[in-house]
């Protein structure tokens, strides 16, 4: 089976979450930047997400860039990563409604976690379908980031009871972890 259609699926509903999370802002009653005040941890929590499904779907991209083909356990996984993706608005409004306080800061961060699980299972069933020779299983060969990312959002998510700042703080000291696109593959490309 070829990639166009898992590729084409994803990038729309990626699209829509983006989507869904700028309609969640409401534009504030009155005129003045002032008015804007109410909206600012919206705003913020708005951008954080932002970052993060552009971050999924740059490495998505780059992932199928080095996959031939795809199989029923690679179409399952990609559908449990926009699964756990596609909650992200929830929580981003939810986030910022309530000015990153903890419970929902930590419900934000278990929905980051279960996203990079669901990125590393698919990363698996890729490396599974293109063989252990194959660009993809040569270009992953380390997963030291992906293993990182899991530690730091757990961190995160403990930290956001006590001081929820802090707990977002890790969670984008890893979207820095991962903003540029995944060089490993790029280079195994190459």
């Amino acid at each position: 089976m070829t990639k166009g259609r898992l590729e084409a699926f994803s990038d729309g509903v990626l699209a829509i979450i983006i989507t869904i999370m700028v309609l969640a802002l409401q534009v504030p009653n009155g005129d003045t930047f002032a008015d804007l005040k109410p909206t600012f941890f919206k705003f913020l929590s708005y951008i954080f997400s932002f970052i993060y499904v552009g971050i999924y779907w740059n490495n998505h991209h780059h992932l199928f860039q080095a996959v031939k083909n795809v199989n029923g356990k690679i179409l399952w996984a990609n559908l449990h990563l926009l699964f756990w993706l596609s909650i992200l608005p929830f929580a981003t409004a939810w986030m910022g409604e309530n000015n990153f306080t903890k419970n929902p800061v930590a419900l934000y961060g278990l929905i980051l976690l279960m996203c990079a699980i669901a990125f590393n299972i698919l990363e698996k069933f890729c490396v599974q379908g293109e063989g252990k020779d194959s660009v993809i299983a040569k270009a992953l060969t380390s997963t030291l980031k992906e293993k990182l990312s899991i530690v730091f959002y757990s961190l995160g998510i403990l930290l956001s009871f006590v001081f929820p700042i802090g707990g977002v703080v890790i969670y984008y000291i890893v979207a820095l972890m991962w903003i540029i696109p995944d060089l490993r593959i790029e280079k195994t490309l190459e």
